[in-house]
């Protein structure tokens, strides 16, 4: 009797040939990654979009923003089509122009609650007492006059008798110029009036004599910025620059110090330019459109 062999099992066919033989193309390994590199740059393009349109003011056409943003006219509307039905665009139906939505609106104005112009500002004294190596402060309006709010010195300090919560003279401080110029106020013309009739003869020879007020104020509205030499502080000078919020109103002030003998005051110096670059860009972290 013969015996028989037992039978083979039948090996599984291999992933790729059931897919074959299913009808089912295999699926491309790097097909994920690609994917998820086009929906981060579709999000990056619309992002641009939207930020060119900010940068803008607000409001462009077609062509304006594209230019802008350095995309053909195509390419931009279908990015604002998806922006539009977001709420993050809308467009004036009389004037074809794009403008910022409502949902962008909300966006924005949850940024400013939260803009302080004193946090934003610490970061460009660091940069300052490590570029220049200058001691530098921030200072806001208080109800006594400019108070220190964030001070920062180098390795070598210059003595200066400032520190936080010091409060600043109007009229013989970079710091009180600019708000004094600045500043639309009848509290800190006040002040400023005060301080003038409590002055030397010698800091009011240092004035001009027919209307010291007056003159500084137009002064500093024509430079936006203020500088002092041995006026607040003898053997000292310091160079201020504004910063401006959302509504274009002076809310702080930047300001570098150090020793007259070795201190560029002037604003078009290597101090002043560095300092007037900070403080508009912390300007523009505020909110603030020059105009």
């Amino acid at each position: 009797m013969e015996s028989r062999k037992p039978a083979r099992e039948k090996a599984p066919k291999p992933a790729s040939n059931a897919a074959a033989q299913s009808g089912t193309p295999p699926r491309d390994a790097g097909a994920a990654p690609r994917e998820r590199r086009q929906r981060v740059q579709s999000a990056q393009t619309g992002m641009a979009v939207l930020k060119g349109l900010a940068r803008l003011g607000g409001r462009a056409s077609l062509s304006g923003l594209a230019a802008a943003v350095g995309e053909s006219p195509a390419k931009v509307h279908r990015y604002l089509v998806s922006l539009i039905e977001e709420g993050l665009v809308a467009q004036d139906t009389a004037t074809q122009q794009y403008l910022l939505g409502a949902e962008a609106m909300m966006i924005g104005v949850a940024a400013m609650r939260q803009a302080d112009p004193v946090r934003i500002a610490e970061p460009a004294l660091v940069r300052l007492r490590e570029s220049l190596e200058v001691t530098s402060f921030v200072a806001v309006m208080g109800n006594k006059g400019p108070t220190i709010i964030r001070f920062e010195e180098p390795g070598l300090p210059v003595t200066v008798n400032v520190r936080v919560g010091s409060v600043m003279p109007l009229l013989w401080s970079s710091t009180g110029r600019l708000f004094l110029g600045l500043l639309d106020d009848t509290r800190v013309l006040a002040l400023a009036e005060e301080e003038l009739a409590h002055a030397n003869a010698e800091l009011r020879g240092a004035l001009d004599a027919r209307d010291p007020i007056g003159a500084l104020r137009r002064d500093v509205q024509a430079t936006q910025c203020a500088s002092v030499r041995d006026t607040n502080l003898k053997g000292i000078s310091a160079v201020s620059a504004p910063l401006f919020d959302q509504t274009g109103k002076l809310c702080a002030v930047l300001t570098a110090l150090g020793a007259s003998g070795g201190f560029d005051a002037s604003p078009d110096g290597a101090i002043g330019r560095a300092l007037r670059t900070e403080a508009a860009a912390a300007s523009g972290l505020l909110g603030y459109i020059p105009r």
